[in-house]
């Protein structure tokens, strides 16, 4: 059993101003398929709101999911989101790779392909945490 904090002190960073992505719909037919980009997904993993286990700060304070981690190709139904634990032996980094792609599998329109990457370099077991799903061939 582990006492105490495995991260004591973590750097915490300042968030950016969120933009509206339903403000940027332009389409009304609800038949329509729509492009979805990489700030939609980041929104939709509401890193913004998701508390780290041991601090009250959220993933996206403690840099662990970025914008810019999040890729989309919406012409290949593909995205790769990759996160960054905060210490290299971070024991939460299999849960958090499995509850970002439940939440993208709940979330996007199962023609996406979904990766899940730990950034390389970053935790002791990255080979070990990468979790692909294409959610077309899970039915």
């Amino acid at each position: 059993m582990v006492s105490g904090l495995i991260n004591e002190n973590p750097i915490v960073y300042e968030i950016k101003e969120r933009r509206d992505v339903r403000a940027y719909s332009s389409n009304t037919d609800e038949l329509s398929v729509d492009a979805i980009d990489q700030l939609e997904v980041f929104d939709i993993l509401f890193v913004r709101d998701i508390k780290d286990p041991e601090h009250p700060y959220s993933l996206e304070q403690l840099k662990v999911l970025t914008e810019d981690s999040v890729e989309v190709d919406d012409t290949k139904s593909h995205v790769r989101v990759t996160f960054t634990p905060t210490v290299e032996h971070c024991s939460m980094a299999t849960i958090i790779g499995l509850c970002v792609r439940v939440k993208l599998m709940r979330s996007l329109p199962s023609r996406y392909k979904i990766d899940i990457r730990v950034a390389p370099g970053t935790h002791a077991t990255e080979a070990a945490e990468q979790v692909s799903v294409d959610s077309r061939n899970s039915k």
